[in-house]
């Protein structure tokens, strides 16, 4: 009995391992800008609440740094591996954004402070993720544009992909239902499911042919026009839950004093906002 019963332990204990290991069930966490503006205490605020999610990892969508001058971009990216340091347990994959990227020299930063080019991509489990560089243009350059074709070829046969950028240089395409632009394309022909960026800091959705893309909300970044929730306008960080082939997406807006803690999904949002202004989110 005693036999039977320390190898029903080890097989719990070994199932355990793997469970906790599985890469085919995980979740990690977006975060919108820091910067633009950036509000004291927000982006500390942020880390606290997505670390007691406990993620595999965070991506973000650029806007890391205020930036914009070369004399000071050192110092204020010295200022953010301070703030980070509670949390180097998750890997973190950093997106350039506008603020982060202006020039030679702060190219340069990045790739030291960030520790990956301004264009790369990873995988976790059945998941593959380009992160993509406009950080200097409105829109994706020709040579932007080749690395993703390249790089979604090359890992084409991973089931679930994403696309990451800071600027969503793709919105008014979207917003008008425009299938025929070059970012989309590709997506259509790779099989990516969801395309993610930043800038505006404004929580937007819209759907195209089957391909999702979200403009994130702020997580330190200023609020801007009507500074109203229902318009898309909060702070928060949002984390996805990955099973598979399947998805979710729980958006969860700062707690008090920096919000109220509401819990949304990508479907409660569309082009202009709350897709029911009027419906409660759930709090947490």
């Amino acid at each position: 009995m005693r036999r039977f019963i320390f190898i029903a332990a080890f097989v719990a204990a070994l199932a355990g391992i793997s469970g906790a290991a599985d890469p085919g069930s995980f979740q990690f966490v977006i975060l919108g800008d820091r910067t633009g503006e950036t509000q004291p205490g927000v982006y500390e605020r942020v880390w606290k609440e997505t670390a007691a999610d406990h993620p595999a990892f965070v991506v973000t969508v650029g806007d890391t740094i205020q930036g914009l001058n070369d004399a000071t971009a050192d110092a204020e990216w010295q200022e953010i591996q301070r703030i980070l340091t509670p949390y180097r347990r998750f890997p973190l994959y950093l997106a350039p954004g506008n603020h982060d990227i202006w020039s030679a020299r702060s190219e340069a930063l990045f790739r030291k402070y960030s520790g990956h080019p301004v264009h790369y991509s990873f995988d976790y489990g059945q998941a593959h993720f380009t992160i993509l560089d406009n950080s200097r243009s409105e829109q994706f350059s020709v040579e932007e544009l080749a690395f993703l074709d390249k790089d979604l070829q090359a890992h084409a046969a991973q089931p679930l992909k994403f696309i990451v950028s800071h600027r969503p240089s793709w919105i008014f395409d979207v917003v008008f239902n425009n299938p025929h632009f070059a970012v989309h394309q590709l997506a259509k022909k790779y099989g990516v499911r969801y395309v993610i960026a930043g800038h505006i800091h404004q929580m937007l959705h819209a759907d195209l042919e089957g391909v999702t893309y979200l403009s994130m909300a702020s997580s330190g970044g200023n609020l801007r026009a009507s500074r109203k929730y229902e318009d898309g306008w909060f702070f928060a960080h949002t984390l996805v839950d990955v099973r598979g082939k399947d998805v979710d997406f729980l958006i969860k807006e700062l707690k008090p004093p920096y919000g109220q803690g509401r819990i949304t999904r990508p479907k409660d949002w569309g082009k202009t906002g709350l897709v029911e202004k009027g419906k409660a989110a759930t709090t947490q």
